[in-house]
């Protein structure tokens, strides 16, 4: 993998990753010149235990501009401002223009809760030039790519002392608050580790102290033995609907040795893993032959300086639901009681899934 670094005209980072070197004469383009004051900052919700991030900014950001133009897509004309330039390269990460987190927010507001600064990194992660591609469409080698560039931001981030939670994602289709067109996703890095991610860990913890061994690793080895919810499975990853799938469709990715992040799998693993993901993201969208509109959230070890030997990096994806032609939103138990009901049974998605042929290159 190769990579350039460049600063835009408002002093946002452009990083640039390639199979073949980035030439030395692009330029980072942005739609402005001036420099923007992020103003987010946290506020502990004491009955959840948990931070809140406040970014009122954010309400001037970009929403579904018109088809025909995206200022994601690379170009050169001054009166379409764009974020990426014109070059060879294939995977694009800058900083975001309206950050919910940033390392120069603002002190935060004197209230009635504990507040803190909105301190951390958000990054927008551009998968390829082709405006019209999508994460599962790519070639296996330029998913792994992807990985590689995730695994490198995980690295850099981390090492931030503002920084504890890496977490790329992505917000496949206008159906799940996707605001361009182009394939892309993001980074957030948090100056906490999420509540989600916290309890997964706290679970993994429990598990590795009573059994000496992971706890997806335990899973991932029961779902190989019985496997009716497999999807795809070779002897470094794993691919499959898990037995307490809170969604349908939902499916968990995951290499099958215990690596506590992206940057700690070698490259044969690398590949495994994209070729797992890309079956997956086929899938899904052969399922009713039309983009699946999807969550796809990546879930590793915090950068906390603690060590997390129970740690396992995994992508979960979160497809909209479709029931009856219309998607279904999440309602009052789901969102504010934490409680899932499945109207499907696990088993059952993942023999749709098996059933859908897909050709991977």
């Amino acid at each position: 993998m190769y990579k350039r670094s460049l600063r835009k005209p408002d002093g946002r980072q452009l990083h640039l990753y390639g199979f073949q070197p980035i030439s030395e004469d692009i330029v980072a383009p942005s739609p402005s010149r001036t420099a923007r004051q992020p103003t987010s900052h946290l506020r502990w919700h004491p009955l959840r235990g948990e931070w809140v991030i406040y970014a009122m900014h954010r309400q001037n950001r970009t929403f579904l501009p018109p088809a025909q133009y995206n200022p994601l897509a690379p170009g050169n004309d001054p009166a379409r401002p764009t974020e990426l330039p014109v070059g060879s390269w294939d995977v694009a990460v800058f900083d975001n223009l309206y950050p919910a987190l940033s390392a120069s927010a603002h002190p935060p507001p004197v209230i009635n809760v504990q507040t803190r600064p909105g301190l951390g990194a958000c990054e927008v992660v551009v998968f390829a030039q082709d405006a019209g591609a999508s994460l599962g469409g790519l070639p296996v080698v330029h998913i792994a790519l992807l990985l590689e560039v995730w695994a490198d931001r995980y690295r850099e981030l981390g090492a931030r002392e503002d920084v504890q939670y890496v977490f790329p994602f992505e917000n496949r289709g206008a159906a799940v608050g996707a605001t361009l067109h182009h394939p892309h996703g993001q980074i957030y890095a948090y100056p906490f580790v999420p509540p989600i991610p916290a309890r997964e860990l706290k679970m993994q913890r429990r598990h590795l102290a009573v059994h000496g061994r992971g706890l997806l690793e335990t899973r991932i080895d029961d779902e190989v033995r019985e496997g009716n919810r497999l999807l795809h499975v070779d002897e470094r990853a794993i691919a499959f609907i898990p037995v307490c799938a809170r969604y349908a469709y939902e499916v968990w990715v995951a290499p099958r040795r215990g690596a506590a992040s992206l940057a700690a799998l070698e490259r044969e693993e690398r590949e495994s893993f994209a070729r797992a993901l890309k079956t997956v993201l086929l899938k899904l969208d052969g399922l009713w032959e039309e983009p699946m509109p999807y969550v796809l959230v990546l879930h590793q070890a915090p950068t906390d300086g603690l060590p997390h030997p129970e740690a396992h990096a995994h992508i979960q994806i979160y497809p909209a639901l479709r029931m009856a032609g219309r998607l279904k939103s999440l309602a009052g138990s789901e969102l504010g009681a934490g409680v899932f009901t499945a109207d499907t049974s696990p088993e059952e998605k993942a023999a749709e899934l098996r059933a859908v042929k897909v050709t991977i290159d």
